[in-house]
């Protein structure tokens, strides 16, 4: 069993990082550091005689990656309460994949996987937080990947999120049950 993490911050000591490398501390994982890649944004060709023309850039080996990996875990810290734009910019790509003769198989793959979320932000983010969740499980369910689970945790300024005692928590259930399913 694999784990790919594919963060769609860009602070490397912001809270969402903090909290999702708590997740998984003690494990080895793929880390997809979406702010480090060159993705262009999707040219829309589902209509197109020719469809969608090729794009230059990382995103195909990032999903190469992703096709390898039994558990996705999805990290963002919570933007304009929605992921960001690092994150949804990846996920319009999957437009294009999901018609790629290379990645012909891809919905029969992501349904083999489990994703996670973890996402940080202020301003009440668990409850306000929860269209972002609704927006990934209707993603989700679009390709067929399964959605085991989400976690939000609260905090704004970095560092905060080790006073979210709750998050924390979560984090360490989190932790511990990859431990197990990985073994």
């Amino acid at each position: 069993m694999k784990l790919a993490v594919i963060y769609g911050g860009g602070r490397r000591e912001g809270n969402t990082r903090y909290l999702t490398e708590r997740i998984i501390a003690g494990m080895k994982v793929d880390r997809m550091e979406l702010d480090a890649h060159h993705i262009l944004p999707v040219i829309d060709g589902r209509h197109a005689a020719e469809g969608f023309p090729c794009v230059q850039d990382d995103y195909d080996g990032l999903m190469r990656r992703v096709m390898e990996a039994d558990i996705l875990l999805f990290a963002t810290p919570i933007y304009w309460y929605s992921m960001t734009a690092a994150m949804k910019l990846f996920i319009d790509r999957w437009s294009q994949t999901m018609r790629d003769p290379d990645f012909r198989d891809f919905r029969t793959k992501m349904a083999e996987k489990q994703a996670y979320v973890a996402a940080v932000g202020g301003d009440s983010p668990r409850t306000k937080g929860l269209p972002m969740i609704q927006q990934f499980q209707h993603i989700f369910d679009f390709v067929g990947l399964p959605f085991a689970s989400y976690l939000i945790g609260e905090a704004n300024k970095p560092g905060e999120i080790t006073t979210d005692k709750e998050a924390l928590y979560q984090a360490d259930l989190w932790n511990e049950t990859f431990k197990q399913i990985l073994k």
